[in-house]
Order: structure tokens, then sequence, then C-alpha cells
């Protein structure tokens, strides 16, 4: 009899030159999810990537001197890199510019342009030439250009369109039919009312403005548009439309694209409607998480937030930064990332609580009966509750990890570690000791303490891949059938005559006060690294601060950054008021800004804006603004100062 199948995806990630602690957030969840599938066994095809194409690679590359290949070629290896040090189990990794993704890709394009899914007609809109973007008209910010604010002029781009208003009806009916397609179901209501109720249009899918992209076999001018390539991946990941289609026929539908929630829209919208052009099966469901937001919205040196999760592995080992990512936030949640939690999360959890059990079960093994407990035991007071406890943990776990939720399902193998500690305190087994009348029953304690700890050992292994068998070696388990997943929902798998072996304290404490310190001088020296560039003492003019001048000292004290809005809302019982989350860099921020009266929160959406980051924190209505966007005004006016061409956010303004 074959196995159940298990197909996940996170998305194909843009190729970044620096990933951060949140660029793992995903995949670590996807590998959480694949490793405890196996365990039950599944037959998991767990598939991660990148997705390579577009004007902005073209254009970096240029930059750089160097072609587009030569520079996704450099930063992949560094994301390969990464994944093998978090430990990701990923089955395949796709690149967009692979050739089996390319020609599956083309004849995709091919196949629903023969239907009449896709047909060639022109793009028209307004054009902002500094910005080389196109508005719609409902877009433009009285008439110019909402990015930069300068003026547009009507113009036309041929280009292929999908007929994604054509699968409107029959997506809402999907959704509303099958609510588990959408989670959590906030997502669901915000692509029903937001998105498909208000009705769809239909979408352009090539482009002639740069040619980094896979070519239109029957139009080469053209190159597939983002929305037909990456989304495609899924399916050409399992040679779907090739000579041998086994893999795709085993493993699809996928049982759960992993993704962040700013891009629910692209995955629950176009991608099941192209799939219904194609006539293919829509994917089980799509889990839109939250995001992984730095502490108070901002990097902070005097908090020493360090976010490159290379350098926090190798200081806090893998499993803390993983068991940190999947304990710390509800999955679905938006969450806060900062060392000094991270660092609490080690010495509360990890080091006093799992850390100290192992470290007290084994060394009492050793010293009372020579590291391997007696056959002969005797039950007692608090062996029922705490076995109680033990044996229930697994199936909640299994229902908790089924329905993703990776935080409740860490909090109750954790209740179950407490309980564990708590039994010892209950039974002394120090006071058993002194009394030779007891040595039975303190066999029975220090047998309940290592079976509970052979069961957690277990259930842990989704998420801390390296831990289990350091609790292994040290109770002496070699016996591969203790360590199944089937056998910690049975009691007495500790095998019999099994030898402890003392070793080192698997979390040992951290001294938090000396290693934010040092953490304030990574953080301190990369950000002395980012800014090479100096202030220019020679420019002095020698006028300090005389007739209103100020020095070049003086506005080097001011931190300008580019920003890009991500989200903008009104604030509650305040006209004038916007609360923005604004993308700086590796870090997210929040402010309040008062230009609701001449911007609509919709209108400033993918803007980018300049910053006053290192301005004092405020609050504004009760919400704290972190930071000042700048805009211009005048009696009639007020206008947003913003970049005149798309540029990494949280480059410095000079």
């Amino acid at each position: 009899m074959s196995k159940k199948t298990f197909y996940i995806t996170t998305p194909i990630y843009y190729p970044s030159d620096k990933l951060h602690i949140g660029h793992s957030y995903t995949t670590v969840a996807a590998d959480a999810v694949s490793r405890y599938k196996r365990l039950k066994g599944y037959d998991v095809m767990f598939l991660t990537g990148t997705d390579e194409h577009g004007q902005k690679i073209q254009r970096k590359a240029e930059e750089k001197g160097i072609s587009p290949k030569q520079y996704v070629d450099e930063i992949v290896a560094g994301i390969k890199d990464l994944w093998e040090l978090l430990r990701i189990t990923n089955d395949r990794f796709i690149r967009t510019t692979d050739s089996n993704h390319e020609k599956a890709v083309q004849q995709i394009f091919k196949k629903l342009y023969d239907q009449g899914d896709i047909y060639k007609s022109e793009y028209e809109g307004w054009y902002c030439t500094p910005c080389e973007s196109f508005w719609t008209k409902t877009q433009l910010v009285d008439g110019k250009c909402p990015d930069c604010g300068r003026d547009v002029e009507l113009t036309k781009e041929e280009s292929y369109f999908f007929r994604l208003s054509k699968y409107q009806d029959r997506l809402i009916e999907h959704i509303e039919t099958h609510p588990e397609f959408i989670q959590p179901v906030t997502r669901q209501n915000e692509m029903l009312n937001n998105f498909l109720r208000p009705g769809l249009e239909d979408l352009c899918v090539s482009r002639t403005s740069f040619n980094w992209g896979i070519p239109v076999t029957f139009d080469e001018k053209h190159v597939v548009y983002v929305w037909i390539d990456a989304l495609s991946n899924y399916i050409t990941a399992l040679n779907y439309l090739s000579e041998d289609d086994s893999d795709y026929r085993k493993y699809w539908p996928a049982d759960v694209h992993l993704v962040g929630k700013e891009i629910v829209r692209f995955h629950t919208i176009i991608w099941p409607a192209m799939l219904m052009a194609l006539g293919e099966p829509l994917p089980k469901q799509v889990f839109g998480h939250g995001w992984l937001l730095l502490e108070g919205g901002k990097m902070s040196k005097s908090k020493g937030n360090v976010v490159d999760p290379v350098v926090l592995v190798d200081k806090y080992g893998v499993d803390a930064v993983r068991y940190f990512l999947l304990r710390e936030v509800p999955f679905g949640s938006d969450g806060v990332f900062s060392n000094e939690a991270l660092i609490n999360r080690i010495n509360s959890d990890l080091a006093n609580d799992l850390g100290n059990l192992v470290s007290r079960t084994v060394t009492m093994i050793d010293k009372y009966f020579e590291g391997s407990i007696p056959p002969k035991r005797q039950p007692g007071d608090f062996d029922e509750d705490l076995k109680k406890i033990v044996m229930e943990t697994p199936s909640k776990v299994e229902e908790l990890m089924d329905k993703l939720q990776f935080s409740t399902a860490l909090a109750d193998i954790w209740k179950t570690v407490s309980r564990t500690n708590k039994y010892i305190d209950e039974t002394m087994p120090w006071k058993l000791a002194k009394d030779e009348n007891s040595r039975e029953r303190l066999a029975e304690v220090l047998y309940n303490l290592a079976e509970s700890l052979r069961i957690i050992s277990i259930l842990i292994q989704p998420f801390m891949p390296e831990t289990p068998e350091k609790i292994w070696h040290q109770l002496g388990i070699s016996d591969k059938k203790a360590t199944e997943w089937e056998s910690a929902k049975k009691w007495g798998g500790y095998p019999e005559g099994s030898q402890v072996r003392k070793g080192d304290v698997i979390f040992p404490r951290i001294d938090i006060q000396k290693e934010m310190e040092e953490l304030e001088k990574i953080t301190a020296k990369a950000d002395k690294e980012k800014d090479v560039s100096k202030s220019d003492k020679g420019n002095d003019t020698g006028n300090d601060k005389k007739d209103g001048y100020i020095t070049i000292e003086d506005f080097a004290k001011i931190d300008l950054r580019v920003a890009k809005v991500l989200e903008a809302e009104k604030v509650e019982g305040a006209d004038k008021l916007l609360k923005l989350k604004l993308e700086l860099g590796d870090e997210i921020r929040q402010v309040v800004s008062g230009i609701a009266k001449n911007y609509a929160p919709e209108s400033i959406v993918g803007k980018y804006v300049v910053l006053v980051a290192n301005l004092k924190p405020v609050k504004l209505r009760g919400i704290e603004s972190q930071g000042m966007i700048l805009a211009a005004s005048d009696d009639k006016d007020l206008v947003l100062a913003t970049i005149d061409r798309e540029i990494n956010s949280g480059t410095k303004v000079r």
C-alpha cells in the first residue's frame, strides 16, 4: 500500500542581497510541518526556491556590470547555504531560470492563449517617465504620479492579458464552499470583500519594456510577466506538461501553500484562476501568516537587535533560533522579534525548563544507580497525574500541527516539560536516596522522568532537529523504535538497562546584560560598515549657526532614510491622521502622519517616502509614531516628498 502524500510549498523568494531573520520564518515553519508529516509516515514533497526574473533584477545586474544570471547565481548560493544552516529539509529547490521551468511556462502561456484565456491588447495608462510606471486615472493623485508627484502622460504599451474577470464568480463560489481554502479566516474575508466582490479586472501578463524574462514563444518581443512565470513554479517543479509528469499526478493538488499575508491575494485569486483556466485542481489550502516585525517596529542599537540569521545561529544554535520563531508568535498573527526576547526564551524555556530537566534526570540516574535504572521499581504518589499529562500531549500536538498552530503545539509540549520538573519537586528523589528502604520507589521516579523525557524528545523533533538526538545520547537510547513518533503514544518505551551518559549542558544560561552589550557591538559594527560615506568636514564654511546656518555636523545628526509604504489606514476619530506601516530595509516601522486630508490610504501604498528615522518616538491619539515622513505644504496643498525611482528601502538620504 502506497504512503499518503503531502505537498507543501513556500513562496519562491525574490533574490535579496541580504537575508534577515524574517526571510527564514516561512521556511522554518514549512520545514516543521514537513518533518512532522514524515514522522507520521507521509511521502512528503517540500518545495521552495527563487523568483529570478524581472526589471528590477535586470537593473541591479546592469549597475554591477554583470549579467542578470550571474547576479542571481551569487545570491541563490547564499540562500541555499542559509537553508542548510537552518536544517531545512526541502525536497526540491526551484529557480525560475531553470530550463524545465521556462519551457513549461511557455507551454502554459501558449495553452491559455490558444483557448482564448490570454489575449493581445494594449495596456493603456498614465505613464510617469522618471518612475517608469503606468497608472490608472483613479490611481493618480491630483492628476500626477502617486509615487513622485510629477506630471504624467497618457501612454499605451502592447501587452497580453489574462481573462481574470472571467473566473470571478467561480472563485467566489469555491471560497464560499471550501472555507478551509483560505486560512486564517480573516484573510478569507479580506479576499472576498476587498477584491472579489468589488470586481476583478483582466491581468497584464506580458511586458516589452525589458527582456530579462521568459520569451513568449509566438511573439518574442514579449516576456512572460511575473504572474504566470512565478506562480506556475508550484506545478512546473512537479514536471507539469513534461513527458514524465508522474510527480505532478502523485503530489498535486498541493496540501498547503504557506505564504506571507502580503501575497495572499496572488495565491488565492490569480493562481487559482490560472488553474481553473488550465482545467487543473486547486490547492487544498493557502495559509497566510503574519509578519515578523522588529521590536518597536525598528532596529534599535540600545536593544542590540541583530537580525542576521547566520549570526544568530552561530551564537545560539539552530534549535534555539527555530524554537523562538515557532514558539513566540501564534502562526497567522503578526509577531515581534528582538534579541532580548530570543535570549529570554532560551533562558526560560530551553535552559531552565528543558535543559535543566535533562541535566537533573541524567545526573540523578548516574549518581544513585551508577547510570542505569534497576528493573525492580515501586509506583507511588504523583505518578498517575504525571503519566496522564504526558500521555495526553501527543494527540494534542498532532491536532495542532495539522492546523499549523506551531506556537500552541510547543506551548502544550512545554506544559509537559513543566509538569515533569514539578514531579521532581513533588517526589524529592534526593530524600528517597537517603533511605535504603526507598530504593525501589526512587527507581520508579527516575524511570518516570526518563520516560517523560523520551516522549518529550520525540514530540520536539519537527521543531528542533538537533536537540532530540542530544537527549537520546544522554539517556542512553540507541533503539530507533524507542524514538519513533508512534512510540510517544505508549508509556513504557524507555529501554530497560539503558546506560545514561552525562554530557554538556544542552542549553547553557546566557548572561543577558553581557550578551546585549555584545550584540550592540555587532549592530554598531554593521551600521558602520553600511554607512561608509562619512561627513566631509572640509565642507564646514565656518558659519557655525550664524544667520540661521547649520554645519555639516548638524545635518549629519538627522538620519533620513528611504521608506516604502506597506499599509495605510485612517486613525479612528482623527480627520487628519493616517497610521502607516513602513518598510525600512530589514525593519518595519509604524508612523502616524497628518496627511489624511490630502492622501487616501490606498493611494500611498507602495510609495517610497523620506523618513526622519532618528526622531524620538511620540504618541499621537495613543498610537506610537516612530519617526516622521517629509512633506511640503503651502496654504492650499500638501505634497509628500517621494523618491523619483525605485530604490532599496532603508537607503540613506544624503
